[in-house]
């Protein structure tokens, strides 16, 4: 009888051994299909050709993950682990598994700068690892101008060459809002917002919106942040800084003609770069008028260079608004 009773209680274990097991099996062989049929599996490629504002990067997709690539490229930003919710800037390089280039514009010289390559799916959207990189240092050109005795850099900050005319497009660079930093807001393709900054720095680069009281992207304002070389902000290169409205004025003076051709004809080569409304951040004027900021402000407003077709003068406008910046020598 006890034997019996023995042989009962060993084969229970035995079967109660074997249910766990098969249920462990049966689990293991779901998350192997959950895996197979999940999102992509891709790496991201290490980042070439760097220089001030542009680089290239890129990815490897080695899965689909059961089904369709339906979008992928890269991100990237200047925080850790870029994503489609929160990069600065984004490349969309069609679809499909294997390998892709991708080429990173907007950039701002000397920032490091994160990247991850991406790959979406109906399962959602997976990515690579993130690779980082530090943009180049410019190369500053300098001109001199002999009428005023000053000397300038030779283009608009961003630009990436000398002016060839006017509007030449290579040459119009970034947008800034009056005593703000390069900080990413500058670009012409940020994003943007409509939260003010209580600081002189934002701690982001979107370009802020504003549409009633001062029209300031800071509240409260501050109007010392563009002053000299050392001036809080001063966006511009080592011994170079924002040029106040009497040496923007005597730059105007030497011109043959007060239009946007005397500008370019000028030892400056002034483009046409026009602006972005502080309101909404929309590019207007480009290839018909510039406008160029000075540190000199005037009430809750500041003085600009401003020329279009058959006039050149000193101005003021909100501090919301994007302007071009060409910086003197300190």
């Amino acid at each position: 009888m006890r034997q019996k009773t023995f042989f009962s209680f060993y084969l229970i274990l035995m079967m109660g051994f074997i249910f766990i097991f098969s249920s462990s099996c049966e689990k293991e062989d779901t998350d192997n299909n959950v895996n197979n049929t999940g999102i992509p599996v891709l790496s991201t490629i290490a980042v070439t050709d760097i220089a001030e504002t542009t680089a290239k990067s890129g990815g490897n997709i080695s899965s689909e993950g059961g089904s369709a690539i339906t979008a992928r490229g890269v991100v990237w930003s200047t925080s850790q682990n870029p994503s489609l919710e929160s990069n600065q800037g984004i490349t969309n390089n069609g679809t499909g598994v294997g390998a892709f280039t991708s080429s990173l514009s907007g950039l701002i010289n000397e920032h490091m700068y994160y990247v991850r390559a991406y790959a979406t799916n109906s399962s959602g959207t997976a990515y690579g690892s993130q690779v980082s990189f530090t943009t180049s240092t410019p190369v500053i050109g300098e001109v001199y101008n002999p009428t005023t005795g000053e000397t300038w850099m030779d283009r608009n900050l961003g630009a990436s060459q000398v002016a060839t005319s006017s509007i030449d497009e290579d040459a119009y660079g970034d947008l800034y809002q009056w005593g703000r930093d390069a900080d990413g807001h500058q670009i012409l393709t940020s994003a943007t917002t409509s939260t003010l900054s209580s600081t002189d720095d934002p701690s982001h680069g979107d370009f802020i919106l504003s549409s009633s009281g001062t029209n300031d992207w800071r509240s409260p304002q501050n109007a010392n942040l563009w002053q000299g070389v050392n001036g809080t902000n001063n966006p511009c290169p080592s011994g170079f800084r924002i040029p106040t409205e009497e040496e923007w004025n005597a730059e105007r003076e030497s011109w043959a003609i007060q239009s946007p051709a005397g500008a370019f004809a000028s030892p400056l080569k002034l483009t046409v770069a026009g602006y972005r409304y502080h309101t909404n951040g929309v590019l207007g004027s480009a290839g018909a008028s510039g406008s160029y900021w000075s540190s000199t402000v005037e009430g809750t407003d500041s003085r600009y260079l401003y020329f279009r077709t058959g006039t050149a003068e000193m101005r003021s406008n909100v501090r919301g608004a994007g302007f071009s910046v060409r910086c003197i020598k300190d």
